[in-house]
């Protein structure tokens, strides 16, 4: 059971784990990023749970941009999920207990967004599975509180967790009194605000934003910048650095590919051609990564040509795009 096509939201609550087949851009065979980051890779599933599309939202990427010091945390926007799939996300207000805040879905007809710990979810085993205290998004499918378990959409699939993982996710039994409510959001469905022939307003919405300068050559900067401080922070900063930068990077370039395959497709067939440059910036920045572990480690690199290679193949893309869909 992959997907329940023109489902009320909570249908979804009938998905099984084991069976649920995730979207392909979380394919562990053909993509070079597999996951972008924790909001980005819950909507994805979601979406293709509910039977939408969700390669259409991934418009957000062709506005992303390098600050100086990491790359956008993308996210898809709300008024995008709005008009391409009549979803409103608001933040939800958490006056009571959070599993009662999630329970109460189902009769409000709405889904939540919970911030939570990683420290508690299973899925999360090898990496930060009770031993890292990190920050996610889940989006509960299904709970239990007399069975103690709930299915739930993170990253790239969906899972389930019980027991201890239960009680802890959902703060019950012993906590300190200072304890901070998780932001949680609320998703609704309003079929009827779906605009036709969204895609194309929402794509010519993001160039509109597009970033100004060459935000490759930003990155480069920050490159090399990272490479005299690295070797003194060690691996875990790194990884942490990394996930900010190149795997953002990389991650959102490959969703724009998708993007200009599905426009190539429909309503931009020209926008097609620009899936190549949009990969070789994604295979770059992987390529790149590996070699500031290695700076990381004390060794000398160069990335020069690389990041030369993926700013030019960035611009192109986005020209090829912006063109296609004028």
């Amino acid at each position: 059971m992959s997907s329940i096509p023109n489902a009320d939201l909570h249908s979804i609550s009938a998905l099984d784990p084991r069976s649920y087949q995730p979207h392909f851009s979380h394919s562990t065979e053909t993509r070079i990023w597999r996951e972008t980051n924790c909001y980005v890779d819950l909507w994805i599933e979601t979406l293709h749970a509910l039977g939408h599309d969700p390669v259409a939202s991934f418009a957000s990427a062709l506005s992303a941009d390098h600050d100086g010091e990491q790359w956008t945390f993308l996210k898809m926007e709300q008024s995008d999920l709005r008009v391409l799939y009549g979803l409103e996300v608001t933040e939800d207000t958490v006056w009571r207990p959070i599993l009662d805040t999630v329970e109460s879905g189902p009769a409000r007809n709405l889904l939540h967004t919970v911030e939570v710990d990683s420290w508690w979810l299973p899925d999360t085993a090898g990496t930060d599975y009770r031993s890292s205290h990190v920050k996610t998004t889940i989006v509960p499918a299904r709970v239990d509180r007399d069975a103690q378990s709930m299915v739930y959409f993170h990253n790239a699939g969906l899972f389930e967790l019980d027991g201890d993982d239960f009680v802890g996710i959902f703060g019950l039994g012993d906590q300190p009194e200072a304890l901070l409510p998780p932001y949680v959001e609320q998703i609704r469905y309003f079929p009827g605000r779906v605009q036709p022939d969204a895609l194309l307003t929402v794509v010519r919405e993001h160039l509109s934003r597009r970033a100004s300068g060459d935000p490759m050559a930003r990155l480069a900067d920050s490159i090399r910048d990272a490479v005299t401080w690295l070797p003194e922070r060690g691996l875990e900063t790194f990884h942490q650095w990394a996930f900010a930068t190149l795997r953002q990077c990389g991650a959102s370039a490959e969703l724009a590919a998708d993007l200009a395959t599905l426009l190539g497709s429909g309503p931009a067939p020209a926008a097609a051609v620009a899936a190549e440059p949009f990969l070789q910036v994604a295979q770059g920045a992987k390529a790149v990564q590996f070699k500031l572990a290695r700076a990381a480690r004390g060794r000398k690199v160069d990335v020069d040509a690389a990041m030369a290679e993926m700013s030019e193949s960035w611009a192109k893309a986005l020209d090829l795009v912006s063109d296609a869909v004028e």
